[in-house]
């Protein structure tokens, strides 16, 4: 998973091993939130792990949860042998550096934990550029009072700096220079999709876009419409994929369709990480019709819901016309259906993308969008006709 800090001597801790802290300040979704964490920390690669459980009606200033608490995680991680500590909370450079050395452990808070599976999962070019600028925003927030090797002189001149300079000017002006590089990087990126996405305007192709929580079963989704055997990398782990994969298909009742599968959300995502990939979110906000994937199994598949059109408004998406698409229903015990409200519009479709039961409803309901757009003489981004139901 990650290297351990330890300062304290023992046997090798187990890079495999991590301390879940799960403080309770009276949230409603407490417990979903304990589960999740556990699954982020599997998706990382911690298979061993340990939930620390607390209740607090504030965070400690000092070590967010307090002195006894500390020792009880402390005894955990020993117990466990763990290498790592995980906050499902975000913690301040100051609590973190605090917490490191009591524990003498790598600690982690939520937003790092996040960070560390998408630096995981990226796989093409833009996708790394992506997350090393994320990492490097995050890290740009954290240089003050940091680390102590950080309030050290560094004398010299050229290359090391003026006489007198801090180590901490010293990596904040390498973090700017290399993020003023990568912004660039991907500005190049971008002006590349948008040429691809107006030759797909010139042929009038309809643009569909797969969003949803993760791990609610967009990527099988999109293999089941597209073609299986060249698809997108499919896993039951949170963030299995995040670079936007597109093909093209014909739908019938359609004609040409270009379906994009995009990186699944999740509750509280950090926004640099949004603001990182928003390039290639824009394959959402340009998308003529969102198919909202939802778990139709998940305890929490209302407030997953609520969290994905919270990040869909942060990119300005949020008038795009939605279809709501319960997925697994091989787990569920529902039956495929397409489901319409009082006014004859389509609100929901209960599909199967494992066993592939309600595709064919949902390929209709696709051709409804696209025909209502045309009827309407519209070339992208119509008025809502779908709406989200949950």
């Amino acid at each position: 998973m990650l290297d351990s800090a330890a300062a304290k001597p023992r046997r090798a801790a187990d890079a495999a091993a991590a301390i879940l802290v799960c403080l309770d300040f009276g949230d409603d979704d407490y417990e979903e939130g304990v589960a999740e964490i556990a699954r982020l920390a599997e998706s990382a690669g911690a298979g061993r792990n340990r939930v620390v459980r607390g209740k607090r009606a504030r965070p400690d200033p000092r070590l967010y949860a307090g002195s006894g608490k500390v020792e009880e995680i402390g005894a955990a991680a020993d117990a466990l042998n763990a290498a790592t500590v995980i906050f499902n909370h975000t913690l301040s450079p100051g609590q973190q550096r605090n917490l490191e050395k009591e524990l003498g452990r790598k600690v982690l808070d939520r937003t790092e934990l996040i960070l560390h599976i998408f630096a995981q999962r990226a796989k093409t070019n833009e996708g790394k550029l992506q997350v090393e600028l994320a990492q490097l925003q995050h890290l740009s927030t954290r240089l003050v009072r940091g680390w102590t090797h950080l309030e050290r002189q560094r004398g010299g001149l050229g290359k090391t700096g003026g006489p007198g300079e801090k180590q901490i000017e010293l990596d904040r002006r390498y973090i700017a220079r290399r993020v003023g590089v990568l912004k660039e990087k991907l500005k190049e990126l971008q002006k590349q999709r948008v040429i691809r996405r107006h030759a797909r305007a010139r042929r009038d192709v309809f643009s569909v876009a797969l969003v949803g929580y993760t791990n609610a079963g967009k990527s099988t989704l999109f293999n089941a419409l597209t073609n299986p055997s060249a698809g997108a990398y499919v896993a039951d782990k949170l963030f299995a994929t995040l670079d936007t994969t597109a093909r093209r298909v014909w739908m019938e009742g359609a004609g040409k369709v270009v379906l994009a599968d995009t990186v699944g959300f999740i509750r509280d995502l950090p926004h640099g990480l949004v603001a990182a990939f928003r390039a290639t979110l824009e394959e959402t906000v340009r998308a003529d019709l969102l198919l909202h994937v939802v778990d139709s199994v998940a305890p929490a598949r209302v407030r997953e819901a609520e969290d994905v059109n919270k990040v869909l408004a942060e990119i300005h998406a949020e008038a795009i016309p939605q279809l709501a698409v319960w997925n697994k229903l091989d787990l569920s015990g529902l039956q495929p259906a397409v489901e319409r409200d009082e006014y004859g519009r389509i609100s929901r479709v209960l599909v199967s993308a494992r066993t592939g039961a309600g595709l064919a409803g949902l390929r209709g309901a696709i051709a409804e969008a696209a025909q209502q757009r045309e009827l309407a003489g519209q070339s992208r981004n119509p008025s809502p006709s779908f709406e989200l139901s949950i």
